[in-house]
């Protein structure tokens, strides 16, 4: 066997040969096929973040791992798409595993921040700080056993939002129509808008602000590749969209990522009754797991079937650089995570977030 190579491109300098060994790098790993771990996202956060970058391992002039990182000032590497990406990590054949200083030194770093890495992921095994639940939805024998098992599971959950479901279909001023996969670009903007004004109601930061983010998501929103596609789902009345959800998929993961309502319909939940509907479409498109990503949210404690574990975390060389970018993470990190740690802390936050929402007429559902 020859000796590895490293070699860093910007994605778009990416060849045909190298995008498709990384494609059958992830389709031989074993890893639920998350599309945020395809070459097609990498790909498309390139077009938008200027400073995104892949290392490249080949092995007699054939590849056998890719990298790709963001990469800052001061060597200072985040995640690929980090602050939006919900899978992260390294794509590398089976017995290649670069020590994390060699990493980084070879993509020109001293230090590389995630904040999804995905499980199974040897090269920075023992790195993390803390580890996450990402719920998900299992569709694989079909809805019907999906809805079978809620009625098990969360029956009080399910009895309401069908019959809130069935409510909206009696009271609506028009038919109520789902589509899961619209590709008008008008329902997109309105989701958008939407989520924008959740952001602003609850005290968080608009993604959508973020001019990168929104363009990224519109270029998402028009790829179509096996991998990773934009799916755009709307529930509507008439021709309204009252709720909507925009995530990625692959052949068998929807990858949940962008969910929003139009507030004059809260009191039918349909947030809920889209996210049932989805199901129902997901199975039927033949994907088998709905990843309703990492963060507590009743909605999904209801939804779920079982869960993935996501990490958070850094790796470092030794470098005086270093200290910097620890020094202006860690405070913040820390502090989240305590947190995290006190949960009636926590359960009071989110209350207070709750009723914001509500005295603005959000009341916090997907």
């Amino acid at each position: 066997m020859g000796a590895w190579r490293v070699r860093v491109v910007r994605p778009g300098e990416l060849g045909p040969r190298e995008i498709e060994a990384w494609r059958e790098l992830r389709a031989k790993s074993g890893a639920p096929a998350n599309p945020f771990m395809e070459p097609e996202f990498t790909l498309a956060v390139g077009s938008v973040r200027p400073r995104s970058r892949v290392a490249v391992w080949s092995e007699d002039g054939e590849p056998v791992g890719f990298f790709p990182y963001e990469k800052g000032p001061l060597g200072r590497g985040r995640a690929i798409g980090f602050g939006v990406s919900d899978s992260q990590g390294g794509i590398f054949r089976p017995g290649l595993r670069p020590g994390t200083r060699a990493l980084l030194r070879a993509c020109g770093l001293v230090f590389w921040e995630y904040d999804n890495l995905e499980t199974g992921q040897p090269v920075f095994e023992g790195a993390a700080d803390e580890s996450f639940a990402s719920p998900v939805i299992d569709v694989g024998e079909g809805y019907a056993a999906y809805e079978a098992l809620l009625r098990v599971q969360s029956p009080k959950f399910l009895r309401t939002t069908l019959a809130k479901d069935r409510k909206l279909a009696r009271q609506a001023d028009g038919e109520v129509r789902f589509v899961f996969d619209e590709r008008d670009p008008a329902a997109l903007r309105t989701l958008m808008a939407w989520k924008s004004a959740q952001y602003r109601r609850t005290g968080r930061g608009d993604r959508f602000a973020q001019e990168w983010i929104s363009t990224l998501v519109r270029r998402l929103h028009e790829q179509r590749t096996p991998g990773c596609s934009g799916v755009l789902s709307v529930l509507y009345v008439g021709d309204r969209p009252i709720a909507a959800h925009f995530g990625l998929r692959s052949a068998t993961v929807l990858s949940c990522w962008f969910p929003a309502y139009d507030p004059e319909y809260a009191k039918y939940s349909p947030g809920l009754v889209l996210h049932l509907r989805m199901a129902a479409g997901a199975a039927e498109a033949g994907i088998g797991t709905l990843d309703l990503g990492r963060g507590a949210a009743e909605y999904k404690d209801s939804l779920k079937t079982g869960e993935l574990t996501v990490y958070e975390g850094a790796v470092t060389r030794p470098d005086p650089r270093t200290a910097l970018h620890w020094l202006r993470r860690e405070p913040v990190r820390a502090a989240h995570a305590y947190v995290r740690a006190r949960p009636a802390l926590a359960a009071r936050a989110r209350e207070a977030l709750n009723t914001a929402a509500r005295l603005r007429g959000d009341r916090r559902q997907p």
